[in-house]
């Protein structure tokens, strides 16, 4: 089996080999845990957890290592425990981030759960690796590659000649294209902060340089290395990260790691849009999973698994749009195939198509295009089995999307005689009524030679069927 995956280190789609097949390694950059997560956030959790059922699949499920950290050192989760307190908690700051970042991060799972996203093996929270940040920060100002300045210590990126080579910018690009801190402790713009320090009513801890907290890139780098090691195969996250996060890891972990070539793999999932639109608050097209889930102004709550169809029906590489229309396209689509599947025996291996199709840089869209396929030859063992390779199906058939327990033989039976009626008039008005009042009632219309069938569908309303006969 082999897998292909499109590489932004070197720009081009290589065949993946593994440094262990015994264990292959993947670090995910994950949410900084100040809020629910919206509907951007779920993208790369959906695209990376399809990834390690994938190579779970093919490597099998005990020689796959998943690493997913939290950021839980942020000035967002302060500000909301700082205005806690200021409303009267008396609790300390401490107890109020810490409440905070237990409630972000059980909201983050708890709505990752519902897209059908696994928990990775590994889900390492920047707090609970301050030591081994702080002994990676001394090596590299032992070895010149950072130096201390005013209470901070700022990474040289003069000192790492590939410096820019994962986004493909030189120095003068960065600088002239990105938001840098003007600092005058710096010795070069572009140099980076790998340890600030903290103000007496914000956490801190304690290191060589003073009470302070790391900067955000060098977490990732410490709980990387600590978990997978100073070589491993993948690194993952949306690219958006690209620059600076993604390539400021990757100089200090190689100059703090010289041995070592940190990922062999890079892999960037597109941006998400709404509507044809980017996801905006000012636009009013900006959600949260949660209010997919729940529902939000008015609109029906749309379910965790037509979430995740349909972010993998665009491939990864490609901006994904999500639209009202296509969510409910989804919902018939999964209802469908459900239904099917529950029909069959979980005893089938995934169909060989599909694997390939996932197998060719994680193309999901070709993955469902297989799906189709399996569905329309009514190959119900092969489906149910893809669709679990996919992430669907993990607890069984949704309630969901469960056909209500409804008699609709007699309504079935009276459109099958208006319909024969209009074949001999020539005049389908009734017929074309009767269909349309059904379809708003949820209810899917199959008319062919054999007879008419009604089935209950998404949004099916009992209530919309009273009168019609």
């Amino acid at each position: 089996m082999t897998i292909s995956l499109t590489n932004s280190k070197t720009r081009r789609k290589e065949v993946f080999t593994p440094i262990d097949p015994k264990n292959v390694r993947m670090y995910v950059c994950g949410p900084t845990v100040y809020d629910r997560a919206h509907l951007g956030n779920a993208r790369p959790a959906i695209v990376f957890d399809v990834l390690a059922r994938l190579l779970r699949h093919v490597y099998g499920p005990d020689h796959v290592t998943y690493v997913r950290n939290f950021t839980d050192v942020d000035d967002k989760i302060n500000a909301t425990a700082q205005a806690r307190k200021a409303a009267g908690d008396p609790r300390s700051l401490e107890e109020l981030i810490a409440e905070r970042t237990e409630e972000t991060i059980g909201w983050y799972l708890q709505d990752m759960g519902a897209v059908g996203v696994m928990e990775p093996d590994h889900m390492p929270r920047a707090t609970q690796f301050i030591a081994q940040m702080v002994a990676m920060i001394d090596g590299l100002i032992a070895d010149g590659h950072a130096y201390e300045a005013e209470g901070h210590v700022l990474f040289a990126v003069e000192s790492y000649k590939d410096y820019g080579a994962l986004s493909g910018r030189s120095v003068d690009d960065m600088i002239a294209g990105a938001r840098v801190e003007v600092a005058p402790y710096k010795r070069n713009p572009m140099d980076f902060v790998l340890w600030k320090p903290s103000a007496d009513d914000l956490p801190g801890w304690d290191s060589p340089w003073g009470r302070g907290r790391p900067g955000w890139h060098i977490e990732c780098s410490a709980m990387a290395y600590e978990l997978l090691g100073e070589s491993f195969d993948i690194h993952g996250g949306g690219n958006d990260l690209m620059f600076p996060h993604h390539e400021n890891e990757i100089a200090q972990s190689c100059c703090a790691h010289p041995h070592g070539e940190f990922a062999k793999v890079w892999l960037h999932n597109e941006m998400l849009q709404v509507e044809g639109k980017k996801m905006s608050k000012s636009l009013g097209n900006f959600f949260t999973v949660r209010d997919l889930l729940d529902g939000h102004d008015g609109m029906p709550a749309v379910p965790g698994e037509v979430i995740r169809f349909v972010m993998l029906s665009t491939h990864y590489r490609k901006p994904m749009d999500w639209t009202a229309e296509k969510a409910a396209q989804a919902e018939a689509t999964l209802r469908k195939w459900y239904a099917q599947a529950a029909e069959a025996l979980d005893n089938a291996e995934p169909y060989q198509p599909l694997v390939d199709a996932l197998s060719d840089d994680l193309n999901t869209a070709g993955a469902i295009a297989e799906l189709h396929q399996l569905s329309h030859a009514g190959d119900a063992p092969n489906l149910r089995a893809s669709l679990r390779l996919l992430g669907f199906l993990d607890d069984g058939i949704p309630e969901w999307a469960m056909a209500p327990d409804v008699d609709l033989s007699g309504l079935a039976e009276h459109l099958a005689g208006v319909r024969a009626k209009a074949m001999e008039t020539k005049d389908f008005s009734e017929v074309d009524r009767l269909k349309t009042a059904l379809i708003e009632a949820g209810v899917e219309v199959r008319m062919s030679k054999a007879g008419v069938e009604l089935l209950p569908g998404a949004g099916f309303d009992a209530a919309k069927l009273e009168g019609l006969v």
